[in-house]
């Protein structure tokens, strides 16, 4: 049965709310006391996270985060109403913040924060705004910030392969995280080749849809772009993930058959595209041997080469 995983903010932040409070605030007395959920169903979103933490300079508060995908003209709205009824429901101070995962454009201003004049009257919230790719990768570890280690690939400097294997590496060695790694290779799809993907991280589509983001990356496509991954566009990626699950699902269903698949054979269904994977997975379940199953390969058609 395939395992599911929660990858939306409130897990994330799970992973170290101490060190991540005490990031967010530049505040190192910081304890964390717990992450909130539940309490706002009708305006929390899967993106949302509350936390109660406790300072020796500034008492108990809230900080009330929200990770979105990217800049979104209506959230300084939204951020307003959270901090204001987070602090009524829990009568204490809330230090309200936002982290933008991807750009929406290189002139796009981000807002932080919301005023409006009505008929005399003022209303003003401010928020504190983290914008992703402008925080250094190495960031994540040298301050043990578990729940950025996903989207190291996307922050700055992060297109680095050895990054992003410390990365891998820290999120496996933890089998109460271990989930997370295919957050972090979905975000990695963007600065890296398929090839060098498949050789550090595995994927997870089913746990990969459990994110909060992943639909809205897929609706947007190409029209997100961020840093070296303007070049290949979302679109590409979410299919080199698709690809790689239809491969490792036909590999998967052979092994359980016939046992050790073997070198030459895996590598030739790894260099199908996706639409004769998708024939291959039924043929993989009917096939009556390996040499079958090589036999029906060396039929199919030669690809159209890729367009670059």
């Amino acid at each position: 049965m395939t395992k599911t995983a929660d990858i939306g903010s409130k897990r994330l932040i799970g992973l170290a709310p101490t060190a991540w409070a005490r990031w967010l605030t530049d505040d190192a007395t910081i304890e964390a006391l717990e992450v909130i959920s539940g309490e706002f169903e009708w305006l929390s979103r899967a993106e949302d996270a509350l936390i109660r933490v406790r300072s020796a300079i500034h008492g108990d508060f809230l900080i009330a985060n929200e990770i979105q995908l990217r800049p979104d003209r209506r959230m300084p709205l939204r951020m307003r109403a959270y901090a204001g009824l987070a602090g009524e429901h829990y009568d204490l101070p809330v230090y309200p913040v936002v982290v933008n995962i991807l750009q929406r454009g290189q002139a796009t201003e981000v807002a932080t924060c919301y005023h409006a004049e009505f008929l005399g009257f003022v209303a003003h919230q401010d928020f504190k705004v983290i914008n992703l790719w402008e925080v250094d990768a190495t960031l994540a570890f040298e301050r043990a910030l578990a729940p950025l280690l996903p989207f190291v690939p996307i922050m700055k400097g992060g297109d680095d392969v050895t990054l992003i294997k410390q990365a891998a590496h820290l999120l496996r060695a933890d089998e109460d995280i271990s989930e997370m790694g295919t957050f972090l290779a979905f975000w990695a799809t963007f600065v890296l080749t398929r090839d060098v993907l498949q050789k550090i991280m595995r994927w997870d589509m089913v746990m990969l849809r459990e994110s909060p983001w992943y639909n809205e990356i897929l609706q947007e496509g190409v029209q997100i772009g961020i840093g070296r991954g303007v070049q290949q566009g979302v679109q590409q990626g979410i299919q080199q993930g698709i690809q790689y699950e239809l491969t490792e699902t036909v590999l998967r269903i052979l092994a359980h058959r016939f046992g050790s698949v073997g070198h030459e054979l895996a590598m030739r269904v790894h260099r199908l595209p996706t639409g004769q994977l998708r024939e291959l997975v039924d043929v993989a379940l009917d096939v009556s041997s390996l040499e079958a199953m090589a036999t029906f390969i060396s039929a199919l058609p030669e690809p159209m080469p890729s367009k670059n």
